[in-house]
């Protein structure tokens, strides 16, 4: 047996990081982006239908806002990572066909090399697919229970309460479902 380390090729590094649960920086900002947006929309949902005063609540919408953007995020990832597996795999005949359409001209290029821009696209497809669905299935998910908590299940607390939780238990709510491996 040897004392050598096995060092991964550049390439085996990049297959590597296609399937793990980290997320790039301009996908992380997206998420982060989106998750502030959406957690910032039931502030204008308590001003006006709920009839909070803004300037009085303020540290509770700041404190509660920050900390559901942190959960929202985090189900964006979570959502992400479980769908881009199933996405690659219901994309991949497609994305085969195409790609080697596509690249059937070119007779320099070698197998090995097509195979590798093949995965590359399909990779590049699912990450695309899992993120928008992540984000658009987050985000109804999360306003539909803020609205349900904050009208039907908690309306006989104080608009105040009421919003603490309701957007509290959403968001949390939220990140416990999207740790699920289906």
């Amino acid at each position: 047996m040897s004392n050598k380390k096995q060092a991964f090729t550049r390439e085996e590094e990049l297959l590597l990081q296609d399937f793990s649960r980290n997320v790039s920086t301009k996908s992380s900002a997206l998420f982060y982006g989106n998750a502030f947006i959406v957690s910032a929309i039931p502030i204008w949902l308590f001003w006006r239908i709920h009839m909070i005063d803004l300037y009085a609540s303020l540290i509770s919408f700041v404190v509660v806002t920050i900390v559901s953007t942190y959960l929202v995020a985090f189900a964006y990832k979570n959502t992400k990572f479980i769908l881009k597996h199933k996405v690659a795999v219901k994309r991949e005949d497609a994305v085969n066909r195409e790609m080697t359409k596509k690249l059937a001209e070119d007779k320099r290029m070698s197998k090995k090399e097509k195979d590798e821009r093949i995965l590359w696209k399909k990779n590049e497809v699912a990450d695309y697919e899992a993120t928008t669905f992540s984000i658009f299935y987050n985000n109804a998910l999360f306003l539909a229970i803020v609205i349900f908590a904050s009208f039907y299940v908690l309306k006989s607390f104080t608009p105040a309460v009421n919003y603490i939780l309701s957007v509290g238990v959403a968001g949390g709510l939220l990140a416990l479902l999207s740790t699920g491996t289906q």
